[in-house]
């Protein structure tokens, strides 16, 4: 896979395109990757999946709190596994965003990224103020040989499938809604970093990930989760907050994995969440905290023997 992030986005051959913010890579945005790839297959077109770095909001910084769901790591990833041929994250800013939609349209798609076959939600705007739509983009497509194609919006328990609802339901510790329109569990990939070391002193010694500092994370708490590493699944138990019954000050993210006992400082972890255990609490005692530990990893396990988490499985094992 290609993977551009500047400006310098001309195509040698004829291309097939889906425009979005793709945080997440929910249902909608594989329903819209995945039919780009399938006119790619039939009318021997690149298939590219354009995108925006950094996401619109937070330049325009309309919401405070904003975080993406994917960290640009974390979605990188994902779309090499998903098997496009290019993915752009085009360079977004003040400048760009004042782009008319006809030039977006012609000059950018059509002209210069030789766009044969253009797929966008049926909702969706794009250019100064918003300006264009799928109308706009039918019109000119018509005048330009371009086919372009609306794809409804993806529906969950009779709404529409967003990001904004995905990461609503993240905090609101609805993992199995946000999980289910996500079509894998939330996770968490990144790098493990050297911590206090206090784990190994009660028994249950964890890896502390670092991950993007622009990442949407559950509320603090304990989490049942499945940990990828080596290719190889391990069970375990998360904890994300600042531990407060050994007066932690800092968000940290840390994983207690059962039957793994190795040092794997600055290697690479996906750990995905699968159910909310309980929130974050500050013990009376270390000797309290080891219960709780304890009584969370045999509630992990309970999870992922039961009923619960075989829907998971079987998707895991296709």
């Amino acid at each position: 896979m290609e993977h551009i992030t500047d400006g310098q986005v001309d195509r040698s051959r004829p291309t097939a395109i889906t425009l979005g913010n793709f945080d997440g890579l929910h249902l909608g945005h594989r329903a819209l990757i995945q039919l780009t790839k399938e006119f790619a297959a039939e009318e021997n077109l690149e298939s590219v999946v354009f995108s925006f770095s950094p996401h619109p909001m937070l330049v325009f910084k309309k919401k405070e709190d904003f975080a993406l769901i994917m960290a640009p790591s974390e979605k990188l990833f994902t779309m090499e596994q998903m098997g496009v041929d290019t993915y752009i994250e085009y360079p977004f800013d003040v400048e760009f965003a004042s782009m008319s939609a006809y030039d977006f349209a012609v000059k950018l798609l059509f002209e210069r990224m030789k766009c044969k076959v253009l797929v966008v939600g049926e909702n969706y705007h794009f250019g100064s103020n918003r300006a264009g739509n799928y109308e706009m983009l039918r019109r000119l497509g018509e005048e330009h040989g371009v086919k372009v194609i609306a794809v409804p919006s993806v529906q969950y328990e009779g709404e529409r499938v967003s990001s904004s609802r995905i990461r609503q339901c993240l905090i609101d510790k609805d993992l199995e809604s946000a999980n289910t329109m996500l079509t894998v569990p939330y996770f968490i990939l990144g790098t493990v970093k050297e911590g206090k070391k206090l784990g190994r002193t009660i028994g249950f010694p964890t890896v502390n990930i670092e991950a993007h500092p622009l990442k949407l994370f559950p509320p603090n708490g304990v989490y049942a989760t499945k940990t990828l590493y080596e290719g190889k699944y391990y069970y375990g138990v998360t904890n994300i907050g600042k531990n407060p019954t050994v007066n932690g000050t800092q968000k940290i993210v840390e994983t207690y994995l059962f039957d793994f006992n190795k040092m794997i400082y600055g290697e690479e972890l996906q750990i995905f969440f699968y159910k909310f255990l309980r929130s974050e609490k500050k013990f009376e005692s270390v000797d309290e905290l080891q219960a709780q530990i304890a009584i969370n990893a045999e509630q992990t396990r309970a999870y992922f023997a039961s009923a619960e988490y075989e829907h998971w499985k079987a998707e895991e094992e296709k």
